[in-house]
């Protein structure tokens, strides 16, 4: 009989899903379980309870992997080398494959020995009580720091704790333990468990990455049982704590601006309570890095501040333990932050602006910031502009004398141009350039969602402008939106990708008062078009210029004009019967003319292209639509030879 050998990924794939079935039909594993369920899997074929650990290159540092931690292969952006021992619980043999043997069970001081916590047996040996009691009857759990944990300590604590060994050593070891079993399974996040010091509250953070935090000690190896227990091994030595976030921040000298913008904002109650929160605390130096009049500003503004604050809390315990890598964390104002580290350093948005990590609270962690994290709902237009891609039109304002609308208290919508609209040079700021930027700002504060197709805005400068929905594209006039918006205090930046046009009268009205465009308005009063083009409507004509007419020979361009019918007939070719503006054109849009056939639009490399032809320019905006001037007159498909293709046959003749 014929036998099979699975390929290793997927006899490890089959090994997962098996899991995956045992999981479903048993109880439901924690995330430290499911990690270390993976570490096992990974180091199976390294023989029986061998766990894969990635370890830190350069420290001591090891975790049990995650999926995407073996792919990685990093740790908070630094790179990991893959280790291979015995799973918790379990020890070696000599001669023999892996870690078979399960490790004797023995009271808990002795199993502080096995675990690597040999110091918290030097020290309970300095005790009286406490290691009689380790190894006596009962049931207990210690979160046991490592020899590494103690070795941290500043020599002033260390005297302070061995100074007392009978009342502050005994207190502090007696902090670490509960008087009952304690397994993972039962670490849930946010929960507390009763120490035994003082009945004092041990705070428990279980995240969906498997990082188990005690007092923001990270728990690096757990459930090793004993007789009379089991104990945990973590990476400090924890601390009791009694003060809430708000408590913390009362006693603080660094957070004298903090505390005075707290009670005005009345949330303190918010940081008295239970919940369970991080607070990203400004301290006094984060306050003093933006400008005094933006401070006195939000800090006059109770709404402003209090979107200010909720922009520094978390809606949970995050401790920086549990950041190995980039994750997205909402705050009470709705807003996300990327929360991430590099190395030691723990970032928001990219940047290591945290000063001083895992301050625990009875109602969650303070982390404190030296720069403040300014929601876009706390600041003004101006502020938004500076921030984005748009400087060049917040100089405009400037130069023409209108940044007092950005920076005040009326409820607005600016219509910013991007930086790029410019590359060819920046206009000159006149009376007629003042009065375009008065229409580039609405007298509403919008929100680009709400926008309607066909709706009609009013702008500082008297003009009403139309918004276009497309199926890829919001446009106001001739100016897509090319961002999301930015909401701030009473105005909203949209970021667009023109200046716009706004329109000065119908199509007919643009036309005269161009001159490339003579030859057409004559065709166009021949062919008794005047009144369509003169009246409300949604057109796109697609506009010849002189020069487009005057490429036809004369005795077809005399024949071309004489026959209205036939002359009326290839105008409607030219005109769409809908608005379309450049930056709603894609790879392909077919409009439908007037005359019944379809004109095939196109956009690349931002030409636009009309029938395959380049367009001269676009976007002549117009109560009625919009007009692009091209340099050829179209030819309508499937039409016996036209104009242009006679004119190409006259040239081969006169060559000839």
């Amino acid at each position: 009989m014929k036998s099979f050998v699975w390929p290793l990924p997927l006899a490890l794939g089959l090994a997962l899903a098996l899991t995956l079935g045992e999981t479903l039909a048993g109880p439901v594993k924690s995330p430290y379980q499911l990690v270390l369920q993976h570490s096992r899997l990974r180091g199976r074929q390294h023989g029986p309870n061998v766990c894969a650990v990635q370890k830190l290159i350069g420290t001591n540092k090891k975790y049990f992997t995650n999926c995407k931690q073996w792919y990685q292969r990093k740790i908070c952006g630094k790179s990991t080398v893959i280790s291979y021992e015995c799973c918790p619980g379990y020890e070696k043999v000599p001669g023999e494959k892996g870690c078979p043997a399960a490790l004797p069970l023995s009271n808990i001081y002795e199993t502080l020995g096995v675990v690597g916590s040999t110091t918290t047996q030097l020290y309970t040996d300095r005790t009286e009580k406490l290691r009689p009691e380790m190894e006596g009857p009962g049931s207990f759990t210690i979160f046991a720091p490592s020899n590494e944990a103690w070795a941290a300590l500043s020599a002033e604590v260390l005297d302070s704790l061995v100074s007392n060994v009978n009342i502050e050593l005994l207190n502090a070891l007696r902090y670490h333990m509960v008087d009952r079993r304690v397994l993972t399974d039962e670490l849930k996040h946010g929960t507390t468990l009763i120490s035994m010091y003082q009945n004092s509250d041990i705070h428990i953070h279980h995240y969906p990455n498997g990082i188990v935090t005690v007092n923001c000690a990270r728990l690096l190896k757990a459930d090793h049982h004993a007789t009379n227990g089991v104990v945990h091994l973590i990476d400090k030595v924890i601390s009791t704590t009694t003060n809430t976030i708000q408590q913390i921040i009362e006693l603080e000298d660094t957070f004298e601006t903090l505390r005075a913008a707290v009670a005005a904002s009345g949330l303190n109650t918010l940081l008295e309570g239970d919940t369970q929160l991080t607070f990203l605390a400004p301290t006094n130096e984060a306050f003093k890095k933006i400008p005094q009049e933006t401070l006195n500003r939000i800090l006059g503004d109770p709404e402003a501040l209090k979107d200010l604050l909720n922009n520094h809390i978390l809606k949970s315990a995050m401790c920086a333990e549990a950041i190995i890598s980039g994750l997205s964390m909402e705050t009470l104002g709705g807003n996300t932050l990327d929360v991430g580290c590099n190395g030691d350093m723990l970032t928001i948005d990219g940047k290591a602006i945290i000063s001083n990590k895992d301050n625990l609270a009875t109602n969650g962690v303070i982390h404190y910031v030296d720069e403040l994290l300014i929601p876009d709902s706390a600041k003004t237009l101006f502020e938004l502009a500076v921030e984005s891609d748009v400087s060049t039109s917040i100089d405009l304002y400037r130069q023409a004398g209108l940044d007092s609308h950005l920076s005040g208290t009326e409820h607005l919508t600016l219509l910013a141009p991007l930086n790029s609209v410019f590359k060819d040079g920046v206009p000159y700021v006149d009376a007629n350039m003042k009065n375009l930027l008065l229409n580039h700002i609405v007298k509403d504060q919008l929100s680009s969602k709400y926008l309607y197709h066909g709706q009609t805005l009013d702008t500082l400068g008297g003009k009403k402008l139309r918004v276009f929905v497309y199926r890829n594209s919001l446009c106001i006039e001739n100016s897509c939106i090319a961002a999301h918006d930015k909401r701030g205090r009473y105005g909203t930046l949209f970021t667009v990708d023109q200046m716009l046009t706004p329109p000065i009268g119908t199509i007919m009205d643009a036309l005269k008062v161009d001159n490339r465009f003579s030859t057409l308005v004559a065709a166009i009063q021949t062919a008794g078009l005047t009144e369509i083009l003169n009246r409300e409507g949604t057109y796109t004509i697609f506009a010849p210029t002189n020069e487009a007419f005057q490429a036809l020979p004369p005795e077809e361009l005399n024949k071309f004009m004489g026959n209205a019918k036939e002359l009326a007939n290839i105008l409607k070719y030219h005109i769409g019967d809908e608005i379309l503006v450049s930056g709603a054109i894609g790879a392909l849009v077919r409009l439908k003319s007037l005359q019944g056939s379809k004109l095939e639009v196109s956009s690349k490399n931002s030409v636009v292209n009309i029938n395959k032809e380049p367009v001269a320019e676009t976007d002549i905006m117009a109560t009625n639509g919009v007009i692009y001037a091209i340099k050829n007159v179209l030819q309508i498909p499937d039409w016996p030879r036209t104009y242009t293709i006679r004119l190409l046959e006259d040239t081969e003749e006169d060559d000839a």
